[in-house]
């Protein structure tokens, strides 16, 4: 028998596997697939103060191994959050946090008040880094004044786990990671889709309706990993690292580089048993280098 729990702060996960928001729904999407309640926990889809249609069609595209999105946070808002979708979820036996997005800092903190009201909701992820709507999102993620000044304001207003999901799309990822810890952030997850687009060649014209979107999947691995290594030796909080992880391999490499879990994002789609396969991966793993507890991998990269 081997040991799979960890912990992220005052979260104890059963294992290291969670599921990246956008990717899962609800969580109940999935249920034909996988024992959600196996997971490690679930970061169910973005979250905002009112309802949001999202972005005109075409808003996804496939790219060389990977992909471009540009759904833009739609969703029905969180008061169809808490009156209609939590009842149906929260009966999981895993850690449901919400992903909580917004346009201004007042939207963030009325969307986290609102929630920090529901019982049995754990946590939230603050996502600060969303490069797919026209305000807010990835504009707070960017400076480390905004990151703190939205960090803070969320905190004074949400008791419970507070994550702050980062954007790759900045100079010193980890100097924002610095600040929304000083700002009293409880763990970073890290990192959200790379700023990218696709062209037609034959129309001349852009594939996704807003001209650039959110590059997700194996090709961002790379750039998560190292990211990750940074933000793990710059704070003293957890990270959480996601970007292109496909299996439990991936998944290993980022607890090797600091990471306390991972995240399944983009892999979800192509297998949706994705994540019970890299939890049991895990587990073979940690059996076959007699390894007792997956919390000795964390941060154990030899440089």
């Amino acid at each position: 028998m081997v040991d799979l729990s960890i912990n992220i702060g005052d979260l104890q996960l059963k294992n290291p596997v969670m599921t990246a928001s956008g990717t899962f729904g609800y969580g109940l999407e999935y249920q034909d697939f996988i024992d959600v309640n196996g997971l490690g926990g679930i970061v169910v889809k973005g979250t905002t103060g009112q309802h949001r249609e999202g972005n005109p069609y075409p808003r996804m595209a496939e790219t060389p191994h990977g992909m471009l999105n540009a759904v833009g946070l739609q969703n029905k808002g969180v008061d169809v959050f808490i009156d209609q979708i939590w009842p149906k979820i929260s009966s999981f036996k895993t850690h449901v946090l919400v992903n909580v997005s917004g346009s201004t800092v007042e939207e963030y903190v009325e969307t986290a008040s609102k929630l920090a009201e529901v019982k049995g909701i754990p946590g939230i992820e603050l996502n600060i880094s969303c490069p797919n709507v026209k305000e807010g999102g990835m504009t707070f993620g960017t400076s480390c004044a905004s990151a703190r000044e939205v960090t803070r304001a969320v905190r004074e207003v949400f008791p419970r786990h507070l994550m702050v999901k980062l954007s790759p799309n900045v100079t010193d990822i980890a100097e924002i990671a610095k600040e929304v810890e000083e700002a009293g952030a409880d763990s970073v997850s890290l990192i959200n889709t790379v700023l990218g687009m696709a062209i037609d060649a034959e129309t001349r014209r852009p594939l996704l309706s807003t001209v650039t979107g959110g590059l997700s999947g194996p090709c961002i691995k790379p750039i998560a990993l190292r990211m990750v290594w940074q933000v793990s030796k710059a704070v003293n909080i957890p990270v959480v690292g996601l970007g292109g992880i496909s299996s439990a391999q991936d998944a290993i490499e980022f607890l090797l580089a600091g990471a306390s879990a991972i995240q399944v994002g983009t892999a979800n789609f192509v297998d949706p048993r994705i994540s019970q396969l890299i939890i049991d991966g895990l587990e073979d793993y940690l059996i076959r280098h007699n390894i007792n507890r997956i919390s000795d991998l964390i941060g154990a990269l030899e440089v």
